[in-house]
């Protein structure tokens, strides 16, 4: 398989992963407030509000519907962002709260709809927001409480109450907002995984895609040179043949170390596959790109592999190729590099070659 597909297979799963999540819990929000207007409706229908109230709450319901249709159905917002499922909370907070002044209050049947906002903030958009519209929400709560005489204080009963009434809020907020860290901590931990080799500690090609195709675009907006190495291990297969499997897993793991020794933390490398390696170096010209190689080259070349009392030499071969003078893309260059790798290897191993020759 070319480097060209290699990079864009895994590059787009990458690129539409948090999309899908996005999309995922937009539709889950679209179900509550369709929820939440069948249940203010149902009220309405069954008689529940007051007679003098409906026209209120008719109107309401008209406009919150009205926003919903369009967030939802006329592109309003044509990209799925948390902004935009931050604005449906205070939507919905917002209506349940003019609902409940015109059927009984804080002594409303609907009062606890409350608990719809808190879960849909709790699971899609982080502690800290949640925390802040579950005061948004307490404040509610003592707009809609029984009005006390100015400068007086409520009374031990009058307290107690409202705290009662805002205590289930209150704790669904904060039991869901555990479970939507445990949650989302489990997944950080799975794409971490999906996106490392498991052998050597390095990136894998998905992860690569993902961190070396932000950093390349930075170096194509602003025209910084970025330089690509492809590093090949010269003796695998004979370590493999000599001394077992565990034996060559060991040793790709001792070249991993000798490239991440020599990098920068700006640098970004992966394992390629088999017993290859890649390594992005971004802000770096070609020359500065040979001497980072040139360094790789020597210590893996003087960390011989030991192992069960034997020792064995280990060599790589290096290509390398760099933007722009080999390309003014991601692939084209990686293509570039692995050909100059491959040069390497036929001029004798343990070397480096550059796909442009240094002027």
């Amino acid at each position: 398989m070319t480097p060209e597909k290699i990079l864009g297979q895994h590059r787009q799963p990458a690129l539409s992963i948090e999309r899908e999540e996005l999309r995922g819990i937009s539709r889950t929000v679209a179900e509550i407030e369709w929820l939440l207007l069948i249940l203010v409706l149902l009220y309405l229908t069954f008689g529940g509000a007051p007679a003098a109230s409906e026209p209120a709450i008719s109107s309401a319901l008209f406009f919150f519907a009205a926003f919903v249709m369009s967030f939802r159905y006329t592109n309003f917002y044509r990209a799925e962002t948390r902004l935009k499922i931050g604005i449906e909370t205070v939507a919905m907070l917002v209506f349940i709260t003019w609902v409940l002044w015109f059927t009984g209050r804080i002594a409303s049947p609907l009062l606890n709809t409350y608990l719809l906002v808190v879960i849909t903030s709790a699971l899609t958009l982080g502690k800290t927001v949640t925390m802040v519209e579950t005061a948004a929400i307490a404040a509610c709560y003592l707009a809609l409480g029984e009005p006390w005489t100015p400068g007086a204080l409520p009374t031990l009963a009058e307290a107690g109450s409202l705290a009662a009434g805002f205590a289930p809020v209150l704790l669904v907020a904060y039991v869901t907002t555990m479970f939507s860290a445990d949650i989302r901590y489990g997944l950080n931990k799975a794409k971490l995984l999906s996106e490392t080799d498991e052998l050597t500690g390095l990136y894998n090609m998905r992860g690569f895609a993902i961190v070396a195709d932000r950093s390349f675009g930075q170096a194509l907006r602003y025209e910084r040179p970025a330089t690509v190495l492809m590093i090949d291990s010269d003796n695998l297969k004979s370590v493999n043949d000599t001394l077992g499997h565990e034996a060559g897993n060991e040793l790709l793991r001792q070249l991993a170390r000798c490239i991440q020794g020599e990098l920068r933390y700006t640098d970004v490398s992966a394992r390629y596959g088999g017993d290859e390696f890649i390594v992005l170096l971004p802000e770096t010209p070609l020359k500065g790109a040979l001497d980072v190689a040139e360094r790789i080259r020597r210590t893996v070349a003087g960390t011989p592999l030991e192992l069960s009392g034997r020792r064995m030499e280990s060599t790589v071969s290096i290509g390398v190729a760099g933007f722009p003078a080999d390309g003014r893309n991601l692939d084209t260059i990686v293509a570039q590099a692995d050909r100059a790798m491959y040069q390497a290897k036929q001029k004798g191993k343990n070397s480096i070659f550059a796909a442009t020759p240094p002027a």
